[in-house]
């Protein structure tokens, strides 16, 4: 019933929108279409004369230090990237939107048609990081026709719809399907039949409950749970692409390895699923669904597979010489650049804090939170801030208050900390990124919280330059209170 009177007709049950303006599939011809896998969610699609580029992360880390690549891309990986028609980041976490990788491509190419979906959360909402000229942000659902037979269309999550997307993508007629790492793609509306599907499948993505310390998260406890976690996760999978029948399924979006040495512990104990392991329970459940466990360089040829699965030439592997996995990660360089945020100058002035999470703008909760910074291996440092924050009242207390309230105590790598809050960047960085140590009291999950500060700061970082006309200078010696908060 509307205002005036009158009544509103809802349709409940839409029509899909990838039927809208169906297509017969066309014969393809031998090397038409190729699938080429580089490394983690970045794949290239060849289609007819155009080539299109998803989640292109080539170099560098993602998520501050945590993640590193696994797999070596192949070696004309960025000039094929620079040389692509189009490309498709499917969000805004930085192992899909990689600015180390961004910043090449800015470089050689700033003009590159680059398609993000129109999330509540925009997918550059860190514009300032590099200098691309041609993004396109598009509504879900729709068709974008990019000639008379090539055509994509993006589609929201619907647990993360603020910014995860996933995407479908015809050509003649076939459908790619790629869900990325969509908690429920569409809202679980998704196309049957399509001539290949991509997805996650990995697990591990989560700070939970690796970094988690104190009552019952002992290392057998968190060992427990990750096996538990991970085989629903693959069996979740596998029923989902049994469901949804493709012609060939590949699983990608989850060759990262926590490649620092200064992150061993995360390394040994975050174990994984496997693709070869998804790929197994996919035959046994559905053994007409062909599966391919791509190595970096390795081409599917679609119209090939589609003639005759059993076909050999219809997937070439790269050749024995060529390297799969990485082993330097150029540590020094990507770690330095985010310690050089501890030396600047905002953090002389205790009132940074306030300044800070006033920007944040997170109150009207009944948490508290103890903030320490440390080094490498979550020790308290001299001259290191450590602080509380009352969310219900936006305080900064020096001890406890006396009502009931939930409490959180977070330890965090100086560096990542202050890089985080110099720029303005989401808290991802730390707690996806392994770069904290959590415990909290009761033992319950503060989603208004998390959230807040991982999907939700604002979208322009705090602006340091008035701030620092607004402060008095003062002596370095009052910095930190050397880990001895009361």
């Amino acid at each position: 019933m509307l205002d005036d009177g009158g009544l509103q007709l809802v349709e409940l049950s839409p029509v899909d929108p990838w039927m809208a303006d169906p297509r017969e599939p066309l014969e393809l011809q031998k090397g038409e279409v190729k699938v080429t896998y580089f490394t983690h969610a970045c794949i290239e699609l060849q289609l007819g004369k155009r080539r299109f580029m998803f989640d292109p992360w080539l170099k560098g880390p993602a998520f501050a230090r945590g993640w590193w690549l696994l797999h070596e891309p192949p070696a004309d990986a960025l000039d094929r990237l620079c040389g692509a028609d189009l490309i498709y980041i499917s969000h805004m976490h930085s192992d899909h939107l990689s600015y180390p990788t961004l910043k090449v491509l800015a470089e050689r190419r700033p003009d590159i048609p680059i398609y993000v979906g129109d999330t509540s959360r925009p997918v550059f909402w860190l514009e300032s990081q590099v200098k691309l000229t041609n993004i396109k942000v598009l509504p879900f659902g729709v068709w974008q026709n990019i000639d008379d037979h090539l055509r994509f269309m993006i589609l929201m999550d619907g647990v993360h719809p603020e910014m995860d997307t996933c995407i479908i993508v015809d050509y003649k007629g076939h459908m790619i399907l790629n869900t990325v790492d969509c908690t429920r793609p569409n809202g679980g509306r998704l196309p049957q039949n399509v001539d290949v599907m991509m997805s996650d499948f990995a697990g591990g993505a989560s700070g939970f409950p690796m970094t988690f310390y104190g009552g019952k998260y002992s290392d057998s406890w968190k060992a427990e749970f990750i096996k538990n976690e991970r085989k629903k996760l693959l069996n979740y999978k596998a029923t989902l692409v049994k469901s949804l029948q493709p012609r060939i399924y590949c699983p990608f979006a989850g060759y990262f390895v926590e490649a620092h040495p200064s992150d061993r512990y995360i390394k040994d104990s975050n174990i994984k699923n496997s693709a070869e392991d998804l790929n197994a329970l996919i035959n046994k459940l559905a053994p007409a669904i062909k599966t391919w466990t791509p190595q970096p360089g390795a081409v599917l040829d679609l119209g090939l597979a589609l003639r005759d699965p059993t076909n050999r030439e219809a997937i070439t592997n790269p050749p024995a010489s060529a390297k799969i996995y990485k082993d330097s990660w150029e540590f020094d360089l990507y770690v330095n650049e985010l310690k050089s945020a501890i030396k600047s100058d905002i953090f002389k002035h205790q009132n940074w804090i306030q300044f800070y999470y006033t920007w944040a703008g997170f109150q009207n909760y009944n948490l508290v939170v103890r903030v320490i910074e440390t080094d490498d291996k979550f020790e308290c440092i001299t001259d290191g801030y450590d602080y509380l924050v009352d969310f219900l009242d936006l305080s900064f207390p020096t001890k406890r208050p006396n009502r009931e309230h939930s409490y959180l105590e977070i330890k965090n790598r100086i560096g990542v900390m202050r890089y985080v809050v110099l720029h303005g960047c989401l808290w991802d960085d730390l707690y996806i990124g392994f770069q904290n140590r959590i415990s909290r009291d009761p033992d319950i999950y503060h989603h208004k919280f998390w959230k807040h500060f991982q999907a939700e700061l604002p979208l322009c970082k705090p602006d340091w330059e008035q701030f620092q006309k607004q402060v008095v200078p003062i002596s370095e010696t009052g910095m930190g209170n050397n880990c001895a908060l009361s």
